[in-house]
């Protein structure tokens, strides 16, 4: 049975003490949850849903090396588990079990007879790498359980990977973080050797050159700004290849990768420009060259294949993805396929080498993935001899009609400043729901993410079995608008996105389709702390909110989330230290401003969270019961940022369905 607390003094509709109710009526909910004030969830109602819980979306993991199937992540039973697919459209072979997910893997880069993959615990993020090898399946730890290491890449010749690891200590603000680098043989551990320490924990994206002596890597600053350095492995020599920023004028480089004769490298760029281009940067005079420099969007990923001698790579234009291909000698763009509108990800180049094809290999096929509203997640590839575009695998639904979902509508609004604001709203069919709907205003996290026109998965069934439009909002600080927009919510601007949803709220009125006096807001992560500042800020003008993993307040997240993570953090949202930024978060916090918070709130947390901990939902849910404001509270032993496990998910989707037909559909 599961863990529950009776409420005591909480006043209003939504206070219903939950009883250990058995047999067929109700459901039994897990001994891993910790349930407050949920009703209890009728048998019927798991019925009804089911369909939309059945989703089993699937992405690339790697190519085999020397055969032609492909590697991939979906959901086995509970969790994300790493499958097989021999052949485009084969039955996946399951090849890993474990309780949690799988979070990546790569194939030993030569003849492919083991794989690399990383797994955590529970959802606290402290991922392990390990060996599988696949004629017997035995798996083998490489890196520390007790540091939490970063995917591996793999030398030119296959036999060694480089990793870099973080000193996993939560709740302990007065440690400085620190990144260590590890060179290992993944078939002897035992000898594996620690090669370098940097201060804190924004240093990652290691790669080999191709002599293998020298590493490229990244250094992580901001969602603005991050560097790149290039590493001697004998004398751990290093040297800055990106000039040193202008004070006030960050710029971002990310993705850095070799070329082939190692004397420049190819990144991503937002020098001298809004968007990020690709670029090629020479290593010994610094020189830096633009690509893409007639594309007005950000570049999202790019992939090198030297046999194909093609560079692919993805633009971000409003959201949907853009597939497109350079030649690799005169970098001009060539034909590209015919794809919907989606979001495309995971690009991977057939053959050896590395697992984005910038080895010694022979592949001329690219695979990738395709999200869509109306597709959950699939693998694809396109030749480019052939140009055939082949579909790997089918994760619909078996009994649901993808083309009964929703496509979104991209819409704008102007903000309390003039800045125009931008979402994809997901409408139910006018037919079957006529009249003004029911909203939910639904806030990404990050906050430097960006909703996408994707696949909406168990919401899905808001739209078309309950009638309820959902909005997905792009406030000022997300990501694929420009840099300039990025940093719009930096530091003491931060409620400047809280506003634009109230701007939000004042367009709904104006449509004729939508109901403003029946709006929901949510939100993950950082998308929870707007859902608990828009309840500070617009009680009147909401009918609930749900805050998923949420910070209440900015001074104890800060605190209290773990040390590889928390400078990363101070300089997006403000340093806790200095004496004005700390009296500002204070006052921001909604924590602190609890008292405004009137509507019911419905408060999701993993308690195995390293970066919004579970303290932080702990304690506005206590701030609530203490003054009487509806409070449901659910959390997951087992989880951490965020459900990954398909009962919790499942459990919390049952439960929102509830808390929706308490406030938003009463």
């Amino acid at each position: 049975m599961q863990k529950v607390r009776l409420l005591s003094g909480i006043a209003g509709a939504l206070a219903i003490a939950v009883a250990p109710l058995v047999g067929a009526q109700f459901l039994t909910p897990g001994a891993n949850l910790v349930i407050e004030g949920v009703p209890p969830i009728s048998n019927e109602l798991v019925t009804k849903v089911q369909a939309y819980t059945e989703f089993k979306p699937s992405a690339i993991v790697a190519w085999h090396p020397s055969k032609p199937g492909v590697l991939i992540r979906k959901r086995a039973t509970n969790s994300n588990q790493l499958h097989y697919v021999a052949t485009p459209g084969g039955v996946p072979e399951q090849w890993t079990d474990f309780p949690d997910a799988v979070s990546g893997a790569t194939f030993q880069p030569k003849k492919g007879e083991f794989i690399l993959f990383e797994k955590a615990s529970g959802g606290n993020e402290v991922f392990r790498i390990y060996r599988m090898d696949l004629a017997t399946k035995a798996v083998t730890p490489i890196s520390d359980e007790k540091e939490r290491a970063a995917a591996p890449s793999w030398n030119r010749k296959g036999d060694r990977i480089v990793y870099a690891t973080a000193a996993v200590d939560r709740n302990n603000a007065s440690r400085k973080a620190i990144t260590k680098l590890y060179i290992a043989d993944p078939l002897k551990p035992e000898d594996t050797k620690h090669i370098a320490t940097f201060d804190g924990g924004g240093v990652g994206g290691f790669r080999f050159s191709p002599d293998d002596k020298k590493l490229i890597y990244q250094e992580y600053v901001s969602a603005n700004e991050s560097h790149i350095w290039l590493m001697d492995i004998a004398s751990g020599e290093k040297k800055r290849v990106t000039p040193v920023p202008k004070a006030g004028e960050p710029v971002f480089y990310g993705s850095p990768r070799f070329t082939r004769d190692g004397k420049a490298i190819y990144a991503t760029s937002d020098r001298d420009n809004e968007f990020r281009r690709l670029v090629q940067i020479d290593l010994a005079s610094g020189k830096e060259k633009v690509l893409t420099d007639g594309i007005k969007f950000d570049v999202d990923s790019f992939s090198v294949s030297y046999a194909a001698k093609r560079i692919a790579l993805t633009t971000n234009e409003e959201g949907s993805s853009v597939l497109r291909f350079l030649d690799l000698a005169s970098f001009k763009e060539l034909p590209r396929p015919a794809l919907l509108p989606g979001e495309i990800s995971g690009l991977r180049w057939s053959g050896g080498g590395e697992d984005d094809g910038d080895g010694e290999d022979t592949g001329r096929e690219l695979s990738f993935n395709v999200t869509s509203a109306r597709s959950p997640g699939d693998v694809y590839s396109y030749n480019l001899k052939t140009t055939k575009l082949t579909r790997w695998t089918n994760s619909g639904s078996p009994t649901l009609n993808p083309m009964d979902f929703v496509e979104p509508k991209l819409v704008r609004w102007k903000s309390f400043d003039g800045v125009m604001i931008s979402g994809f709203v997901y409408q139910p069919d006018a037919k079957k729901f006529p009249g003004k709907r029911p909203v939910i205003v639904n806030i990404h996290g990050g906050p430097e993410a960006q909703a996408r026109p994707g696949f909406i998965n168990r919401s899905n069934y808001m739209v078309n079995e309950l009638g309820v439009a959902i909005i997905f909002p792009n406030v000022r600080g997300s990501a694929g608008f420009g840099k300039t927009f990025l940093a719009m919510d930096n530091g003491k601007k931060r409620e400047d996105s809280v506003k634009d949803i109230g701007a939000l709220f004042d367009w709904i009125k104006q449509q004729p389709d939508l109901d403003a006096d029946r709006v929901l807001v949510q939100g993950g992560s950082y998308g929870g702390y707007m859902s608990l500042a828009v309840s500070t800020h617009y009680a009147d003008r909401i009918a609930g909110a749900i805050d998923v993993v949420g910070i209440s307040s900015f001074v104890t997240f800060l605190t209290n989330t773990e040390s590889y993570r928390r400078d990363l953090r101070r300089v997006e949202y403000g340093d806790e230290r200095d004496p004005d930024m700390k009296a500002f978060l204070e006052k921001i916090s909604p924590l602190n401003n609890a008292a405004k918070i009137k509507k019911p709130l419905f408060v999701v947390q993993g308690k195995n969270d390293p970066r919004v901990p579970y303290t932080e939902a702990e304690q506005i849910v206590a701030q609530l019961k203490k003054q009487n404001t509806p409070v449901w509270f659910l959390m997951a032993n087992d989880e951490g940022h965020g459900f990954a496990k398909k009962n919790n998910a499942d459990f919390l989707f049952y439960a929102q369905i509830k808390f929706m037909e308490h406030t938003l559909l009463k």
